[in-house]
């Protein structure tokens, strides 16, 4: 905005320079009034002058009294020495009118009469009688100035019209924003601010759905088994079968509750109003903690293998998030691991690097971005169930308040890497 800004204040001062150097040639080639004034102030001036020079010096001051009486103009003799500027005095020297205003308000036209003496005429400058031309002038001065900020202006208006169309229509639930704005125009940077704010108000409403969608399905097949365990519980005949109805409906409920937890995790990061809780943690010792936890109880016979750099000593980040962010990795990479997980941390170049890598089956390179999506789990077609499919999804969006991005590549152990990186922020104000 500055850019455009300063852009139309040059554009101005330059249409002003070039109008009204032209307005003053053309004033000067067709106008004479004001050199019709100087003529006639410099024959008043060597009339008086050539009178004084024929008579004593000491008649000069009566003289010009005289003379000032009897044309009832004002007339002074000034000594040179009481004369200030070097641009008059040079001026005058040159034997050139010269102009001095005084502090009164009163304007004095200047000739020398001699090296001591000059003699000032009174000129009064009254209001000028403007001619069509002046008129003419003046109109072509401002109709320039005019049209120079109309041809800046106008693409700016098409574009305003053009991005207020896309609005209304995005507005109406046509949740496609499409304003074709060049990116040489002046609102280029808002049009694509507005089409971030359409994309992400388009993403929540798509999320939203899923979210409704699937939790609606989630909550089915358990509240279905809770049924069918109830009946079998009032139809058992011993204690023994009443016990394990209630604990399979206990297992339903803890199943229930984790995605509810899950989904609220998530809903509560797709708040537009989060604030984030930055500290200073420790990752040398919170991501090995978090590893062991996650090992012990997924896979206790799983290899799970920290490497963390000397610079996670002091990462500065939302804790309780980055706490969610690694064990919904780890707990991910434990599942589908077959062997072994490795995790590493390390910080370079003003960026923070989080890998987790497992020797599991990997991800399809076309299922690499879906897998971030909430909801999405890639083997429950296969009839392999994991989870909710919120995991991942709540990663990124704990990644991306951060203000970094997660992606999906292969690992070196042969499975999977996924990779966090964002980049480093300024410790909290103690």
């Amino acid at each position: 905005m500055v850019r455009h800004f300063l852009g139309l204040y040059l554009l101005i001062v330059v249409t002003l320079a070039a109008v009204s150097w032209g307005q003053d040639k053309l004033l000067q080639a067709y106008g004479t009034g004001d050199l019709l004034d100087e003529r006639s102030q410099a024959v008043a001036l060597n009339a008086v002058g050539d009178r004084l020079r024929s008579l004593p010096t000491a008649e000069w001051k009566d003289a010009v009294a005289r003379a000032a009486a009897d044309a009832g103009v004002g007339l002074e003799l000034y000594k040179t020495e009481d004369i200030a500027g070097p641009e008059t005095l040079a001026k005058l020297r040159a034997g050139r009118i010269a102009y001095l205003r005084a502090a009164r308000g009163e304007s004095w036209a200047l000739r020398e009469i001699d090296a001591d003496t000059v003699l000032a005429l009174e000129v009064f400058a009254p209001d000028p009688q403007r001619g069509p031309l002046e008129w003419a002038l003046d109109g072509f001065f401002y109709a320039a100035i005019g049209l120079v900020i109309m041809i800046w202006i106008w693409p700016l208006t098409r574009d305003l019209r053009i991005l207020e169309a896309a609005a209304a229509r995005f507005g109406d639930k046509n949740w496609l924003f499409d304003a074709p704005i060049k990116p040489r125009s002046q609102i280029y940077p808002l049009a694509e601010t507005f089409r971030k704010m359409a994309a992400r108000i388009d993403g929540l409403i798509a999320s939203h759905k899923d979210m409704s969608n699937a939790v609606s399905h989630e909550i089915k097949t358990p509240l279905s088994r809770m049924q069918f365990e109830i009946e079998l519980a009032q139809r058992a005949g011993s204690p023994a079968d009443v016990a394990a109805s209630l604990a399979n409906i206990k297992s339903d409920i803890a199943e229930i509750n984790a995605l509810v937890t899950a989904t609220l995790s998530y809903a509560i990061l797709e708040r537009a109003d989060l604030v984030l809780k930055v500290g200073v943690h420790d990752f040398t010792t919170l991501i090995p903690a978090i590893a062991e936890y996650v090992r012990r109880d997924v896979r206790p016979d799983i290899d799970m293998h920290t490497a963390i750099d000397a610079s996670g000593a002091r990462v500065v980040c939302d804790g309780h998030l980055f706490e969610t962010v690694l064990k919904n990795l780890l707990y991910n990479a434990a599942r589908f691991a077959d062997r072994q997980v490795r995790v590493s941390f390390a910080t370079e170049g003003g960026m923070n690097r989080l890998l987790v890598d497992d020797d599991g089956p990997g991800i399809p390179e076309k299922d690499r971005e879906r897998v971030f999506d909430s909801f999405v789990q890639l083997d429950a077609a296969q009839g392999r169930k994991r989870g909710f499919g919120l995991g991942l999804a709540i990663v990124r969006r704990a990644i991306e308040w951060h203000a970094g991005k997660v992606s999906v590549a292969d690992s070196p152990l042969g499975g999977a890497r996924i990779a966090a990186v964002w980049p480093q922020m300024r410790a909290p104000d103690a």
